[in-house]
């Protein structure tokens, strides 16, 4: 298998961004240029380029719900539907795309068109991307989404925008305030001037589904309705993805984003630490707030009281872990076949705890073959997430440990103190018998 990778597979974004004002910009142009959408859609590039530079204006000057996170994301999803999947059945090979496509190198009316990644040719049969079974159209509705999601954030929860009545909170009658505001907002500024318009080679009916399908992929991404999502999620692969069902289409590609959005704790390290630094500032910065206006501080955002080890591995015991544990059982995440004689210790971590957990609900033998063959399989987002979280779980051990040792020494000096005070009061009555004897 070829790959020819524009980023590394767990794209530094950070690292790449501050230097230039356009390197948002830059990364959106090169996913639409590496995956054909321009060509496709005929997308004029000025159009293109003068809206997403209006888009990235639109981010704050925030810790972490800024431009940097809608570029990360954006790189998530390229990433999540465009690398190779070990197993997976493509509905359409890359070299069908090309008969789709017209003489002019446009899309064709009443013709479906799907993308392949231009870096990342995948031709062993052994794999497959996500990328061959949604059509050119969603991906891009998918791509635009994570470029919008987060449009215009102020740095605050949904639930501090209820709890202050918030404009925001008012007109979207307190529900999914930050996701609807993001999406109306994103959708104003490109309807605000013709020069935005990067589509208007859409029809009528095209550009209403792409409409509908950003829409509603940014909604996707409210937290609140995570565990809902989720559910229908498992319940749609215990019965079987039908790929040629735009319902089940529409929320693969909401689980998608939403996986991108959190994907913090599934990165290196060192990157992870970056991440987990701009959130938690931005939390301090709301719990700040709170405590001027009298509200109660919630909960991990008291920066007097920090709990940032128990804030992560929450995260992802509760919320990243189950997502990206379901999107694997759903045989969609990108990783890499392994030969059983390759002792390495990333398909070791990755493999041995999921399956010790899953081996007692396997029940049948062909699902413990199909098992048995996906140990071989390894997933570089699963291996750093895994290993985060046993980092966050020592760190909350030595803060345990710390809290009890300050806790015994605390005793230790109380109990001291209380002697001291004994031999003390023992003194002052020794003092006050010989004045008596003296006086009598």
């Amino acid at each position: 298998m070829q790959q020819g990778l524009q980023f590394p597979p767990v794209c530094p974004i950070l690292a790449l961004l501050p230097a230039s004002p356009l390197s948002s910009l830059k990364v959106a142009y090169t996913l639409f240029q590496d995956t054909g959408l321009f060509e496709i859609f005929k997308i004029p590039t000025r159009q293109f380029m003068n809206y997403v530079q209006a888009l990235e204006n639109g981010y704050r000057d925030i810790p972490y719900h800024n431009r940097i996170h809608a570029t990360d994301v954006l790189h998530a999803v390229w990433y999540l539907t465009t690398r190779p999947i070990p197993g997976f059945q493509q509905m359409h090979s890359a070299s069908m795309t090309g008969t789709d496509i017209g003489t002019d190198n446009s899309f064709s009316p009443g013709r479906v068109a799907y993308i392949s990644s231009k870096s990342c040719a995948i031709v062993d049969e052994n794999y497959g991307c996500l990328a061959s079974n949604i059509p050119a159209l969603e991906l891009m509705a998918l791509y635009v989404a994570a470029a919008m999601h987060d449009y215009d954030h102020p740095g605050r929860t949904n639930a501090f925008l209820v709890a202050t009545n918030a404009p925001q909170a008012v007109l979207y009658n307190d529900r999914s305030v930050l996701e609807n505001h993001h999406a109306a907002s994103a959708w104003s500024l490109f309807l605000s001037l013709p020069e935005y318009n990067f589509l208007p080679n859409l029809d009528h009916v095209q550009f209403k589904r792409f409409r509908f399908l950003v829409i509603e992929a940014i909604l996707a991404t409210d937290l609140k309705k995570h565990f809902d999502f989720l559910a229908e999620f498992n319940a749609k692969i215990s019965n079987g993805i039908e790929w040629s069902n735009e319902s089940d289409r529409l929320l693969v590609c909401q689980i998608c984003i939403k996986l991108a959005d959190i994907n913090g704790p599934a990165k290196v390290r060192d990157l992870h630490l970056k991440w987990t630094e701009g959130i938690v500032n931005e939390f301090y910065e709301q719990g700040d707030e709170e405590a001027s206006l009298g509200l109660p501080i919630s909960p991990f955002m008291d920066r007097h009281s920090p709990q940032l080890a128990k804030l992560q591995e929450s995260f992802i015991t509760h919320i990243v872990g189950p997502l990206c544990n379901s999107y694997d059982a759903a045989g969609l995440l990108p990783g890499q076949w392994i030969d059983e004689k390759d002792d390495l210790k990333s398909s070791e971590d990755y493999d041995g705890e999921e399956l010790d957990s899953e081996e007692d609900e396997m029940e049948d033998f062909g699902t413990k073959l199909q098992r048995k063959k996906r140990q071989r399989i390894f997933c570089q987002l699963i291996f750093h997430l895994n290993e985060n979280h046993e980092e966050w779980k020592k760190v909350i051990e030595e803060e345990e440990l710390n809290q009890s040792e300050e806790s015994k020494q605390s005793e230790n000096t109380s109990l001291c103190q209380t002697d001291d005070i004994q031999v003390i009061e023992e003194a002052d009555e020794e003092d006050e018998r010989h004045l008596e004897e003296k006086v009598f």
